[in-house]
């Protein structure tokens, strides 16, 4: 049998790592069926979907050089769409309109005038919040998603290292004290 017409990971995998595009066809072919069979278990909805299988084929071209046992390429498939489909998971619980929904319930407890102070306060926040640069303002919803993050996390998401997010943090709310008007900057 030509080694070009074969079928075995391993092959398929040094070829496409040399640059070989019908390979790479031939991985993508062979394979699919699994990733869709682990991203099916997660039920992420079709368009989530389509985004964690493109994912993982292009985490394939990025480690490709890197996987040292090719011969266990469709276990490395297997995890990394369970990793990815987890990480889309993790991202939609973190901001549910349903949460928000039933945070906004809660206020029909206060009183009137209360509803008012608590409106014009969150307006003043969420203009103070937006005069913020953009760095500030990820760094901030990501160190306060709930359930929150790992620093980790938090640190791979904005390209930092850890050991800078505290410092950083702690300037964007002192950034965020002296927009609402408060000398603690």
């Amino acid at each position: 049998m030509d080694p070009a017409d074969s079928d075995d990971p391993v092959v398929l995998l040094e070829r496409a790592r040399a640059g070989d595009q019908p390979a790479w066809d031939r991985l993508v072919d062979n394979f699919s069926g699994l990733v869709w069979s682990v991203l099916r278990s997660y039920r992420l909805g079709a368009a989530a979907n389509d985004d964690v299988f493109q994912t993982v084929w292009l985490r394939l071209v990025e480690h490709a050089d890197r996987i040292a046992q090719p011969e266990r390429l469709a276990g490395w498939l297997a995890t990394t769409t369970r990793n990815e489909a987890l990480r889309v998971l993790r991202m939609q619980q973190r901001t549910r309109p349903s949460d928000i929904v039933g945070q906004d319930a809660d206020r029909t407890e206060l009183q009137p005038l209360e509803l008012l102070v608590e409106s014009d306060t969150h307006r003043e926040v969420l203009a103070a919040f937006g005069e913020l640069s953009e760095d500030c303002q990820r760094l901030l919803r990501l160190l306060t998603t709930d359930p929150p993050l790992e620093y980790a996390e938090v640190a791979e998401m904005v390209g930092r290292p850890i050991g800078s997010l505290g410092p950083t943090r702690a300037r964007c709310l002192a950034k965020l004290r002296t927009f609402l008007g408060g000398d603690e900057a």
